[in-house]
């Protein structure tokens, strides 16, 4: 695998990544996403007191080095959609953790997992350029979001290396339309069902919809197998906004 194959819709994040990057040390990070449907009420039912809830367990999953990139309202978009946890982490057993401690928390109790993924990044595998946002600590996280899974058609792999390197460069070209948006590429073969692992992030939701309308207009779209489904969400910034969500 090289970044060749990769579906990268732009190549906007910055040259920086992180100290290790720049040692010359491969640097791998996993990152989940999952989706929650609300089933019923959280084992706290007061505002303030739930906020609490989820502070300690944020606390706690981030006191074993794994990232809180976001908590997501995903309601309305998907039926079984209402919450979604983004989290990364330098090991995949703490993403695994991490999961179980929000899930064990009080504020959890109502919610059920409708859909989980995970994937890996590596940076000896990636130009600098094709980094995930998440790895740059300037690239902070945006309002709204847009993840899926990314499947290629079974003849990709077989083409010329030159054909698919001219088709990326093509579809990285239109993606370089929207520097406001945060792209987020990540591996998934033999983690699901899936190849890849996209996320796009945007202070705005119209320019997720005008960029994955803008990116259809290109050959590479001739070798997508999967991309389905969609999940999107709002970062919630506050304890309470969560809870809100919950209640």
């Amino acid at each position: 695998m090289t970044e060749q194959t990769a579906p990268q819709a732009h190549q906007g994040a910055p040259a920086e990544t992180a100290a290790d990057a720049a040692q010359g040390t491969e640097l791998i990070r996993y990152t989940s996403y999952t989706v929650f449907t609300r089933i019923g009420a959280p084992g706290v039912t007061e505002r303030d007191a739930l906020a609490a809830e989820i502070t300690r367990a944020v606390e706690a999953i981030e006191a074993l080095g794994v990232t809180v990139r976001g908590l997501y309202d995903a309601s309305g978009f998907r039926p079984e959609d209402d919450v979604m946890l983004w989290l990364i982490a330098e090991k995949p057993e703490d993403l695994q953790h991490a999961l179980r401690i929000f899930e064990r928390s009080q504020a959890a109790d109502g919610l059920v997992r409708a859909w989980s993924a995970v994937g890996v990044h590596r940076d000896a595998e990636f130009t600098r350029s094709h980094a995930p946002a998440f790895m740059s600590p300037s690239r902070t996280p945006h309002e709204w979001v847009t993840v899926y899974p990314f499947t290629r058609s079974y003849d990709w792999y077989l083409l010329p290396e030159d054909e698919r390197r001219e088709m990326l460069i093509e579809h990285g070209k239109l993606g370089r339309d929207y520097p406001q948006v945060h792209a987020n590429t990540v591996a998934a073969f033999a983690l699901g069902d899936w190849e890849w692992l996209l996320s796009f992030e945007a202070a705005d939701l119209h320019d997720l919809v005008d960029m994955m309308r803008h990116l259809r207009y290109s050959k590479a779209r001739l070798h997508v197998r999967d991309e389905l489904p969609f999940h999107v969400g709002r970062r919630l910034a506050e304890a309470g906004d969560v809870a809100d969500i919950l209640l």
